[in-house]
């Protein structure tokens, strides 16, 4: 009996990086228009690809855990590019050179993909480690552990880590 074939893409999102964010869930949209069936694991810095922009006070964190909150960029709109960023000059220019190019910002890219029924995954032991909180993170998200994104992992035949 021939194998079934596999028809699904999973990614790490790693990274919180603009430039890296926006490849992301391009490639992971472009999978979901084609077919698949698309679930993107976001881990460490990625997690704050997901954060909600306005500043929401959780009364149970301990110190480290506040100053993680306050240290790290909240959401979309306040991540940096990777390289050529300059004191976020670089960010602007890019999000500006892009609307002249008519692509989409990356809340535009979230949406689609959460329109496209694309599977975003927060890490709940990297949540635990960084002190974030569900109610810190965008609506619509699910919550695993690594065991769960590698089960997606084995029935896909696309496996990315950004």
């Amino acid at each position: 009996m021939a194998e079934e074939s596999k028809n699904n893409a999973t990614m790490v999102v790693f990274d919180g990086d603009l430039d890296k964010a926006i490849a992301s869930f391009i490639i992971a949209t472009g999978a979901a228009a084609m077919g698949k069936n698309v679930t993107m694991f976001f881990t460490f810095w990625g997690l704050n690809v997901l954060r909600k922009e306005e500043n929401i006070e959780v009364k149970d964190k301990n110190f480290l855990e506040g100053m993680f909150a306050k240290l790290m960029p909240r959401g979309p709109g306040k991540l940096k590019l990777s390289k050529m960023n300059y004191g976020g000059v670089g960010s602007h220019l890019m999000k500006k050179m892009m609307k002249e190019h008519n692509v989409s910002t990356l809340p535009e890219l979230m949406e689609l993909a959460q329109d496209l029924d694309v599977k975003l995954v927060a890490c709940t032991m990297t949540m635990d480690v960084m002190g974030l909180r569900k109610e810190e993170l965008i609506d619509g998200l699910e919550y695993a552990g690594v065991a769960s994104y590698l089960s997606e992992a084995e029935d896909a035949n696309v496996n990315l880590f950004i």
